[in-house]
This record gives structure tokens, C-alpha cells and sequence, in this order.
């Protein structure tokens, strides 16, 4: 188990610096952060999603020994109905306002730019790339 956490810790370590920053201090912090509004409208919902991109994540680099392209997949269905929902509070709840409002498009904006990059990885992925980093 040590060398396995050392893979993944090396592969880690070998994705360019603003993409650790990215992912370990901002994607997965914003996506947890959903789960301080489980009682706003659809915020179980949204919270599901966002757990739902993050979770088959923790498992995939044990299976591969390290991060590939494969962790974009679990993004795409989750994390697109969630644009899709998110979109629709913002732009169909004029009573929304708050932190709430705030939060739903930083969550927008942050999970729109990661499947900017992971709609070409699950491609490529699908196209043979499944080496790890």
C-alpha cells in the first residue's frame, strides 16, 4: 500500500503546478462547499452532483497508480446536469440573492471551466490516451 501511495503521490506531483493549485485548492474545495447549502432550493441536488463528479476520483488513481485522463469522465454527467440546474436557479429564481446566489456561480463558473478541459480528456480517453500522468 505505501508504494501505491506513492505512485499516485509522484503522479501527482508530476501534473503542472497550476493544475495541483487548481484541483486541491479550488475545484474540490468549491465542489465541498456545496454542502453547506443542502436546505437552499435544489441545494441537496446540487450537492449530490458535485459529490458525485468528486467521488469515483478517489478510487480511480488506486486502480490506475497514479492520475490519467479517466478522472474527467466522472465529471461529465454529474457536473453537465449540474450547469444545467444551476443555470436554471440563476436565471429562473429572481428571489434567490444571497450568499446562496453567489456561491451558484462561482460553482458555475468552476465546474464549466473543468469540463472545458475534461469534454477533450474523456475524448481522448476514449481514443486510446489512458496512460497516467
Amino acid at each position: 500500500m505505501n508504494l501505491l501511495i506513492k505512485d499516485i503521490v509522484a503522479s501527482f506531483s508530476r501534473m503542472p503546478r497550476w493544475v495541483q493549485i487548481w484541483v486541491a485548492l479550488w475545484l474540490v474545495p468549491v465542489n465541498l462547499i456545496s454542502l453547506v447549502f443542502l436546505d437552499a432550493p435544489s441545494g441537496t441536488w446540487v450537492a449530490c452532483l458535485s459529490i458525485a463528479g468528486m467521488l469515483p476520483n478517489l478510487y480511480l488513481p488506486l486502480i490506475e497508480r497514479g492520475l490519467g485522463k479517466s478522472m474527467a469522465l466522472p465529471h461529465i454527467m454529474p457536473w453537465t446536469l449540474q450547469w444545467f440546474t444551476v443555470i436554471g436557479l440563476l436565471l429562473g429564481d429572481p428571489e434567490l440573492g444571497g450568499t446562496y446566489q453567489a456561491y451558484l456561480w462561482v460553482l458555475l463558473v468552476t465546474n464549466s471551466l473543468s469540463l472545458l478541459f475534461d469534454y477533450p480528456e474523456t475524448i481522448a480517453w476514449f481514443k486510446g490516451h489512458k496512460g497516467i500522468v
